[in-house]
């Protein structure tokens, strides 16, 4: 499953673009008023202004499963990135067979780098913003995952992440390329202390050669 666009939100678009364009070396493809979109790899993202707005989204980036380590140090100068424990900043996903890392955007969005092991997607080329392949999750919020993850099943063939425990409170849609990450309002985004909350989020999906628009 791929995860081909993603729209969502921001109250400042001045900002958010100077940090994907900037920081991150993301090309843009579209700058509006209230608008920019973004060029991440093989995936769109898009942030739509609304001033009011002051919530966060949790969403990663796929890179080379063999990347980590390069894109630790590419990081250092940009963001700092979020200690998981003694000073260390990788998480291991044994049952995933994934390392990841986290940071924040200017929004105080939780983004990911996370470099999958189970993925032929090994570069030989030095990690830079054209070693970002996809947006590989975007975090769903909603009052029973597992109802959404069937209701997603039946509506629209889609398949539970087979590598994740899926329950009642949090859940997974799809596949290493591109996952659904289905959580309740008010569970802790890992590796933080941030609650989750539900905001307005648009996804165009692509499964098994199939385009399928999610608006959640």
């Amino acid at each position: 499953m791929k995860l081909e666009h993603i729209q969502i939100q921001t109250n400042d678009i001045q900002k958010t673009t100077a940090f994907y364009q900037g920081l991150l070396e993301l090309p843009i493809i579209e700058k509006k008023t209230a608008s920019v979109t973004i060029q991440a790899g093989n995936s769109i993202l898009k942030f739509v202004e609304d001033p009011q707005f002051n919530s966060i989204y949790h969403f990663a980036f796929n890179i080379p499963e063999n990347k980590l380590d390069e894109a630790i140090q590419w990081c250092k100068d940009k963001v700092d990135l979020i200690l998981i424990k003694d000073q260390n900043v990788i998480t291991n996903f044994e049952n995933w067979n994934s390392n990841a890392v986290y940071f924040y955007d200017n929004n105080g969005n939780l983004l990911e780098f996370i470099a999958r092991h189970d993925l032929n997607n090994a570069q030989t080329t030095a990690f830079s913003s054209q070693s970002i392949l996809n947006i590989s999750e975007i975090g769903i919020v909603t009052e029973n995952p597992l109802a959404l993850g069937n209701q997603l099943i039946a509506e629209h063939g889609l398949e539970f992440f087979s590598k994740n425990d899926n329950s009642a409170f949090f859940a997974a849609i799809g596949d290493d390329e591109g996952l659904l990450i289905m959580v309740k309002p008010n569970r802790n985004w890992y590796p933080t202390q941030t609650p989750s909350e539900s905001n307005k989020t648009e996804v165009v999906i692509e499964n098994n050669n199939k385009k399928i628009e999610l608006n959640f």
